[in-house]
């Protein structure tokens, strides 16, 4: 018997603009835009618009990144993709707190540095912005592009954390992330 779970969203005023917090009770599923929160639901499923402990959690972990307290984060993730996309996130997960990382580069980093297109798609699908760090991927000649949130809130993070990077942060763990049981077989 397939057993569902219940996943909770809420949306919180960020200073880059409206993130939309999906969650079971035990992992954050998605942290969106509202330019990308359409697609994302979809993808989910049946969501319910009310916040739980996971949710409340992620929103103030958020709150401590954005006060420049916080480098890293500390929830459990529940992130769904093939092979290719989950190597893509991780490797975005391994570029450190202030630095970034060309899409040939992070091709390079999953061992297929022919796939610099697909990695830029991938990145462009990744449900968990900010938490799984998407801005810190930039093009070969430094400019920054795409980023589902808007150029503006990618330069924004970069420079928060440009701007925070030599200062001790209050927190430094690393997330974990847990794979689904029915991840995309594509």
């Amino acid at each position: 018997m397939k057993r569902t779970m219940t996943i909770s969203f809420a949306s919180w005023e960020s200073p880059i603009g409206t993130l939309t917090i999906a969650a079971t009770a035990d992992a954050v599923c998605a942290v969106a835009f509202n330019s990308n929160w359409q697609r994302i639901r979809t993808m989910l499923g049946d969501v319910q618009a009310q916040s739980n402990a996971m949710t409340r959690e992620a929103i103030s972990q958020l709150q401590a990144y954005f006060a420049g307290t916080r480098r890293t984060f500390d929830l459990p993730l529940s992130v769904h993709g093939t092979d290719f996309q989950q190597r893509t996130w991780q490797a975005l997960r391994d570029i450190p707190y202030g630095e970034t990382r060309s899409y040939a580069e992070q091709a390079h980093m999953i061992g297929q540095p022919q796939a610099v297109r697909a990695v830029g798609h991938t990145n462009g699908l990744n449900p968990i912005s900010i938490i799984v760090p998407c801005h810190r991927v930039i093009a070969k000649s430094g400019k920054l592009t795409g980023y589902a949130g808007g150029l503006t809130a990618k330069q924004h993070l970069l420079a928060l954390e440009a701007l925070t990077r030599h200062h001790p942060a209050q927190q430094e763990i690393t997330p974990t992330l847990r794979h689904s049981d029915h991840e995309d077989e594509r």
